[in-house]
């Protein structure tokens, strides 16, 4: 070959020019290397295809070829780049943990917010409403909040301590929905049932989850009414500071109740005289309540209750949020007082200054 040696060089993506002369010893006669071809892509599995070409070299003397231990280490050093390649891909950043969102206790009770879209008249069932403020409300208060307009997959509820339900006829679940919510109970989940999630097609299988339901196509509702509580049990630490007040709101009655065990009752209200309510009107009907309880196999679960909440307004009452704020903790097993007593550290980030007025 008229004494011109020839390398091989790699096109695209990778390419091999010689070999380089700290690895391959020369004689003194000057030889160089030429490499075999690589068939990189059955040795590194690449997705383009690697071509062989002649390319003339500077260095003059025999051809040789690369002893095997120089052409493993340069199959090694193509993989290292390779996979150098595919790091640089992939950022610090990108494999860092998510920072939490700003103010929220990292430490705090998960909760999940099961929201519905909203139905009846304007400020009536707002259940997205309710998704909004009140995921603001718990984060306030110390939650980690999650939340969605539909019912939580098995992956929601992986680290969730209780679950608020506030959407209309939440008694209608799948087999899948179903079986996702009772293997969460049965691991002691707890949840929080607001006005009408507890209606649904079968009150005697969701009452032995929240304690009480009702069915859904009965009339069993008093509609816009006032609505007086008596406080049952005032000693219990999730009616501290409740006293016996009227809301405008909707009752419920004509319940599907669960036994054995059945629920503990906090506050009642007297059926008021509406045209739905007919011949219920007088009756005494506990619309707020806990329940405690054990699915076969499982581990002891809560359920707190509170069967208002058809005027939206009334979740700024004061004393109603206290009450919600505790029968949430207590549902989550956590201390009455967690959400309520709650003070944020102080911030590390600069407070933002308020807009001119």
């Amino acid at each position: 070959m008229n004494g011109t040696a020839r390398s091989w060089s790699v096109r695209e993506p990778y390419r091999i020019d010689t070999c380089p002369r700290d690895i391959v010893s020369m004689s003194s006669r000057s030889s160089i290397c030429r490499s075999e071809t690589l068939n990189l892509r059955s040795q590194l599995d690449l997705r383009h295809r690697v071509t062989m070409i002649p390319r003339r070299t500077m260095w003059r003397g025999d051809t040789a070829h690369v002893p095997p231990a120089i052409y493993k280490v340069l199959v090694l050093a193509v993989a290292l780049l390779l996979a150098h390649t595919a790091d640089a891909h992939t950022s610090p950043s990108s494999q860092a943990a998510t920072p939490p969102p700003w103010g929220q206790n990292r430490n705090g009770m998960h909760v999940y917010i099961w929201a519905g879209l909203k139905s009846h008249l304007p400020g009536q069932h707002d259940y997205p409403q309710f998704l909004a403020d009140w995921s603001k409300i718990l984060t306030e208060h110390g939650a980690v909040v999650d939340g969605a307009l539909h019912p939580p997959s098995s992956a929601d509820l992986e680290h969730t301590d209780v679950v608020i339900l506030y959407k209309g006829d939440a008694g209608y679940l799948s087999g899948e929905e179903r079986a996702t919510l009772e293997d969460y109970v049965r691991r002691g989940g707890g949840l929080v049932s607001l006005h009408d999630s507890l209606c649904g097609p079968d009150p005697a299988y969701f009452a032995t989850l929240v304690g009480g339901a009702k069915k859904h196509g009965e009339v069993n509702y008093t509609l816009g009414a006032p609505i007086p509580y008596t406080v049952v049990d005032p000693a219990d630490p999730i009616m501290k500071g409740m006293s016996n007040f009227t809301i405008f709101d909707e009752a419920f009655y004509n319940m599907t109740w669960a036994h054995d065990p059945g629920i503990h009752v906090l506050a009642t209200t007297v059926i008021p005289g509406t045209p739905s309510a007919g011949a219920h009107k007088g009756e005494v009907v506990p619309q707020i309540w806990t329940y405690e309880h054990t699915l076969a196999g499982g581990r002891p679960a809560r359920a707190f209750v509170w069967m208002q909440g058809h005027e939206y307004a009334n979740f700024a009452n004061y004393q109603i949020q206290q009450m919600l704020l505790r029968g949430i903790a207590w549902a989550a097993q956590q201390p009455v007082d967690t959400l309520v007593d709650y003070v944020p550290p102080q911030s590390a980030h600069p407070q933002p200054a308020e807009a001119p007025r």
